[in-house]
């Protein structure tokens, strides 16, 4: 079978595809045939060398991807052969807050997703939806998590809220349809007007084009009355027209601390001041929130964004594409693998 392994930090180029042998199941595992991975931010940063958490060693990247059980262990009961699944990013975490014993993560410091064929522990993983294709639930483990409990976490959105998302990528995609699939009002930012129809396509109320508007806080609190719910995504450069956006006793979920230059975050004190607002963070999610989501997606028979897909020996053209930033949705790539001549 065929694997990436990540054979050190600095770059793409430590991306190698090997030929090893097809892995059998322990007690409690399950043997994986994977047909889609899709990327993520940290997948890029673990790539770079730059992700605060140090990857293993010749790690298998990927937290995300999707496929169907093809062997199980004697002692697994979760699962069955033909079991569509896929796994967890936080695999240890499966409920409750995290702690120092929970923090193995699919791709970094655990074997990933970038496999012909993945072994994972039977807690590691969760079922899909029927109605998702292999590309499509690829997606969810990472950006789709996040944007979950970013919507559904600590404040309950009620119908007619308004929630705010910033950028095109899988998170803020998934945060506008799970607010929509909510009965929310979306306002979206975007710094290019020719993305404007495929998000009010998607539900978007209101779209502003930063580009055109960069000091765009006051004009959605204009269009809105003020902001119940900033998935931020943005970081440096959106942070505080976030802040500005938000109506009295708002929400901010921060997502991005940091720009790709080092540039944190800067609290406006006098704007913060009047603004009451809630600052939280969270990282990704656990198992039961991965599983929640996916009954959510399954009931509402929603369809995550793809932006692009990749063939599995272009895996390093994938990660170049993501990197520059400019998507609509989730990059993927394909898990079918070509016959040998």
């Amino acid at each position: 079978m065929l694997r990436y392994r990540l054979e050190g930090p600095g770059g793409i180029e430590h991306l190698m595809m090997h030929e090893e042998e097809q892995p059998a199941p322990k007690a409690y595992e399950i043997v994986v045939r994977i047909r889609a991975t899709s990327l993520n931010r940290r997948d890029t940063m673990i790539v770079n060398g730059t992700y605060p958490l140090t990857p293993r060693k010749d790690v298998v990247p990927l937290s995300d991807g999707a496929g169907e059980v093809v062997a199980t262990g004697d002692a697994v009961t979760r699962f069955a052969v033909g079991d569509r699944v896929t796994g967890s990013y936080f695999a240890r975490w499966i409920d409750g807050q995290i702690n120092a014993q929970l923090i193995d993560q699919l791709g970094c410091t655990l074997d990933g997703m970038l496999s012909e064929y993945a072994v994972l522990d039977e807690q590691w993983a969760a079922k899909l939806p029927d109605h998702l294709g292999w590309h499509e639930a690829a997606t969810l483990s990472c950006a789709g998590v996040t944007a979950w409990n970013a919507v559904t976490g600590a404040k309950s959105l009620r119908p007619g809220q308004w929630v705010l998302v910033i950028g095109t990528g899988g998170v803020s995609l998934f945060a506008l349809q799970f607010a929509r699939m909510l009965g929310c009002r979306v306002v979206a930012v975007t710094s290019r007007a020719g993305k404007q129809e495929r998000l009010r396509a998607l539900g978007a109320d209101h779209v502003v084009i930063s580009s055109e508007t960069p000091k765009w806080g006051a004009l959605v609190r204009e269009l809105t009355g003020g902001i119940d719910l900033v998935v931020e995504t943005g970081g440096p450069a959106s942070f505080e027209q976030s802040l500005m956006a938000s109506t009295l006793y708002g929400h901010i979920v921060l997502l991005t601390l940091q720009d790709s230059k080092g540039g944190s975050i800067q609290l406006p004190a006098a704007l913060y001041q009047r603004s009451l607002a809630t600052i939280s963070r969270l990282f990704v999610g656990n198992r039961t929130s991965l599983e929640a989501m996916l009954r959510a997606v399954g009931t509402h028979r929603l369809s995550p964004v793809v932006d692009s897909v990749f063939p599995f020996t272009e895996a390093r053209q994938a990660y170049r594409y993501f990197q520059q930033g400019d998507v609509f949705g989730k990059v993927v790539i394909d898990g079918a693998i070509p016959t040998q001549q």
